[in-house]
């Protein structure tokens, strides 16, 4: 916990992969897939890293005029890159802006976030893939961010920072049957204590059951002997009658 941070220092498939980075086994295949790859940065991509801003989320109309035209209002830029297909030509929907200065840098950064270019509301974050150690691209199943219905959400970047990880108490592990052999043993004897009572219970009941039955047994005979005499009775009535 004491060197816990939202943001990662250090890249870590198995962790990016977990909400608050504790975890201990990762849970699809990409973080696999991150965590055997051997990934080595673009060589042909020049510029300083350390002045470098990445913006995704992009309108694929975008064009570099666009983010140009957008983010020089931050200071003076030194080269836009716009990711693009290399087969197609089309815009992948992110890219890279260099300034000059550090200071127009960071404020692009707190700025630019979520700001709407071509009624899509952008992301803006500083590059990782030559500044953050042990960085694993999207396409190879690392990076940062993910949408929710892929299942594939990763933690750590800005987009989606790690959650302070929560130390439960004690009682979680007595409450599931994991405490100490004592408290088991009286959970045991507890149990086995309510079973003899309604064992008991039942018992008692079908000791009672017969003598129920003798009751209403009786009471019946006494029924019907009642209707006897009242039949009786009215013999006689009618026999005086007469």
């Amino acid at each position: 916990m004491a060197d816990w941070a939202p943001i990662a220092k250090e890249y870590d498939p198995l962790k990016a992969g977990s909400i608050d980075g504790t975890d201990e086994e990762p849970h699809d295949r990409a973080i696999w897939r991150a965590m055997l790859a051997r990934y080595v940065p673009n060589k042909g991509v020049t510029g300083d890293p350390h002045l470098t801003l990445f913006v995704a989320r992009l309108n694929l109309q975008t064009t570099e005029e666009k983010l140009k035209e957008v983010f020089s209002r931050y200071g003076d830029i030194r080269k836009i890159r716009l990711v693009r297909d290399l087969v197609t030509g089309f815009s992948k929907g992110y890219g890279f802006i260099e300034y000059k200065e550090e200071r127009a840098l960071l404020k692009a950064h707190r700025d630019a976030n979520r700001l709407v270019i071509d009624q899509h509301e952008i992301f803006v974050d500083f590059e990782l893939e030559r500044t953050l150690k042990g960085w694993i691209p999207r396409r190879l199943g690392g990076g940062f961010g993910g949408k929710k219905e892929s299942g594939q959400l990763r933690f750590g970047g800005r987009d989606r920072p790690f959650r302070k990880p929560i130390n439960l108490p004690n009682m979680k592990n007595d409450f599931y049957g994991e405490g100490s052999s004592e408290k088991r043993n009286w959970s045991r004897e507890g149990t086995r204590d309510w079973r003899t009572r309604d064992r008991d219970h039942e018992r008692s009941r079908d000791k009672r059951w017969p003598e129920r039955e003798r009751s209403w047994a009786w009471g019946d005979s006494e029924r019907e002997r009642d209707s006897k005499e009242e039949r009786s009775r009215g013999r006689e009535r009618k026999d005086r009658d007469r």
